[in-house]
């Protein structure tokens, strides 16, 4: 299978993470997937994706002290695999895993996705669990050695036969559930920031495995890869296995956020291809931070919100929507689904950074059949004169003669 034909222009869709955290429920998922159905399936968006430790129960049993409770109880299958907490995912009980929810998401016309820990559950590893299809157990094929910094769920797979094995029966379940898409974390820059440089792509091997299981699964699952920031000298390998990959750590509701995304864009320009995506990450946008936190409006302005839609479409990053789908204003609704600026996106434009200093951003979009756009960003915290006689695409009127702070403008020219 060509990967590359899983994601033939960036992916786009929602993501549980920004609102819910740890703790989303199926019914949770559900209501946001016929959200998304109704509402933005049109415009493109089609993934539905369930974010961090599924797989764990309570999650939330410690969360004043804790993101991610020390060694809690995690649910495995027979053969060292992670399986959904029935008491918040009922549909997967009985050994039905994700299938009935996914086949509600598919139902909808979209897709489904999960996110994962690089590794094999350290509860499998000391209760010397079996891996199908081997003598092996996943105390052998664990590396102790390697763990998550901020995660304690997992070590890492030896790169052996046998470790090869597990990712290949973990792929055949994943593929046998209906899984479209897996955001793999811990695996792209798996020591973030960390002093040891040597460290920081210890995950490479596992990569090429999930890769191989893809490949060996039978099913088209898109690829994406987290945390970041990813690692600049290692953009061809990220292309070849993988089809998104992180460029930043996490994305929140802060200008500061926003504004390094401008940095990260200018490092990764001109790498974005068909099936293989730079990726910005999630858009803060709407109603977020509910859950086990304090549920909010997003706390970018309408410009820094304008701001960020424009750059990761006119850079061609993938979209995914963290927002509390139930609560979406008209607002946020009009950032998602203005067709022209959705165009952008496609990998067969021509893309180029014109301009790039402390104060200002220009980038132009070309498409395949000639329409020209320019994007111009103000970095200040003033006004900045402009002088364009086009047409603003967000807006559809003219372009006026000042950009607000933080704020853009994107012209058809």
């Amino acid at each position: 299978m060509d990967k590359n034909a899983f994601a033939k222009t960036p992916p786009m869709g929602w993501n549980s993470y920004d609102y819910y955290d740890t703790g989303v429920t199926e019914a949770d998922v559900r209501k946001n997937a016929a959200v998304l159905a109704e509402k933005l399936l049109p415009f493109g968006w089609e993934y539905v994706v369930v974010d961090i430790q599924w797989y764990a129960s309570n999650p939330g049993a410690q969360r004043e002290k804790y993101q991610y409770v020390p060694f809690g109880q995690l649910n495995l299958d027979g053969f060292s695999r992670l399986i959904p907490d029935p008491e918040r995912f009922p549909s997967s009980k009985n050994g039905a895993g994700f299938k009935p929810l996914a086949d509600y998401v598919h139902s909808l016309g979209l897709k489904f996705g999960i996110h994962i820990m690089r590794g094999i559950p350290r509860l499998a590893a000391h209760s010397h669990m079996p891996i199908l299809g081997t003598d092996a157990t996943a105390a052998e094929i664990a590396d102790p050695s390697s763990v998550c910094r901020w995660n304690p769920d997992m070590y890492g797979v030896r790169n052996t036969p046998a470790g090869q094995a597990y990712y290949d029966s973990l792929l055949a379940l994943y593929a046998s559930w209906g899984v479209d898409f897996i955001k793999c974390d811990d695996i792209c820059n798996t020591d973030n920031w960390a002093s040891d440089p040597a460290r920081a792509f210890e995950g490479k091997n596992e990569i090429i495995m999930l890769h191989r299981a893809i490949e060996k699964c039978g099913r088209p699952i898109v690829l994406s890869l987290s945390p970041g920031p990813a690692l600049r000298d290692k953009a061809e390998f990220y292309g070849a296995y993988a089809n998104m990959w992180r460029i930043t750590d996490d994305m929140w509701d802060r200008w500061d956020h926003v504004r390094n995304m401008f940095d990260r864009c200018h490092l990764w320009r001109g790498v974005g291809r068909a099936g293989a995506y730079p990726d910005c990450d999630m858009l803060p946008l709407g109603t977020v931070g509910g859950g086990f936190l304090d549920e909010r409006a997003t706390r970018l302005t309408r410009d820094e919100q304008r701001t960020l839609m424009t750059l990761w479409c006119v850079f061609g990053s993938p979209l995914m929507l963290g927002a509390e789908l139930t609560k979406l204003d008209a607002w946020t609704l009009s950032l998602l689904t203005n067709e022209k600026v959705l165009t952008l996106l496609s990998p067969e434009n021509t893309r180029e950074e014109l301009v790039y200093t402390p104060e200002k951003a220009v980038w132009a979009v070309t498409t395949p059949e000639g329409a020209r756009y320019k994007a111009v960003f103000n970095l200040t915290e003033e006004p900045m004169e402009i002088r364009e006689t086009a047409l603003d695409v967000w807006t559809g009127a003219p372009c006026g003669t000042l950009i607000a702070p933080h704020g853009c403008l994107l012209a058809e020219l």
